[in-house]
């Protein structure tokens, strides 16, 4: 056989690291107003003591740190969208983009369970704060996101080795502070168990847009 094969990638899934401006300055504020709101969270119910999750009004929240880092993340998110597309910027600015968010602080051997995000098109996961990364374990609070393409795929001495991004397995991604990781929001994600001392704070935010004429999705 004389001619090299084309070989393409088909049914990939976008996945882009967005560094936010400011966040040298930002987060640390940050890091005090999530503390003081959850010093005053007295609601009831059950909850883990090893991970707090806030409600999912963060991006309403008045105060100026958070206005200022809603502006950004998305932002962040947008930039995402127009790498993956062909809307011309007139085009996709014309969207009307719905967004809710909450913050997550996770604590030395807390996770976040695997989830996804029905009626949410995009997820950015924004790191506030992150500990020292773990001497033993690789995977100390990494985003991991769930492979389900190759699922029913047999694996052999072939398909068990290929190279990216053709290679099955989980995708784990370390959040770095300042960071924002954007990817759609049907992809199964955690955050790993969090094997060192420090903690982990994020921020969530689930995106869909709204073209001109569209009704748009129930509220989640």
């Amino acid at each position: 056989m004389s001619d090299a094969p084309l070989v393409v990638p088909i049914l990939a899934a976008p996945f882009g690291v967005v560094p936010l401006e400011g966040a040298e300055a930002l987060n640390p504020a940050l890091c005090a107003l999530f503390a003081a709101r959850m010093r005053a969270d007295v609601a009831p119910g059950p909850r883990s003591p090893l991970c707090y999750r806030s409600r999912d009004d963060l991006l309403d929240w008045p105060d100026a740190t958070v206005r200022q880092l809603t502006r950004s993340l998305l932002q962040g998110v947008s930039s995402v969208v127009k790498a993956v597309n062909d809307f011309s910027p007139e085009k996709l600015s014309s969207f009307t983009m719905q967004a809710r968010g909450w913050f997550t602080v996770v604590l030395p051997d807390g996770r976040v369970p695997a989830c996804n995000y029905p009626l949410t098109a995009w997820c950015g996961v924004y790191c506030v704060e992150a500990p020292e990364i773990s001497a033993t374990r690789a995977d100390s609070g990494v985003l991991r996101i769930y492979e389900a393409r190759l699922d029913t795929m047999f694996a052999d001495a072939t398909t068990a080795a290929m190279r990216l991004p053709f290679r099955p397995g989980h995708y784990g991604w370390r959040p770095v502070p300042g960071q924002m990781a954007v990817f759609p929001a049907s992809l199964t994600h955690e955050i790993a168990m969090l094997r060192t001392s420090g903690q982990l704070a994020l921020v969530t935010v689930c995106v869909r847009y709204v073209a001109l004429g569209q009704q748009g999705a129930a509220r989640w």
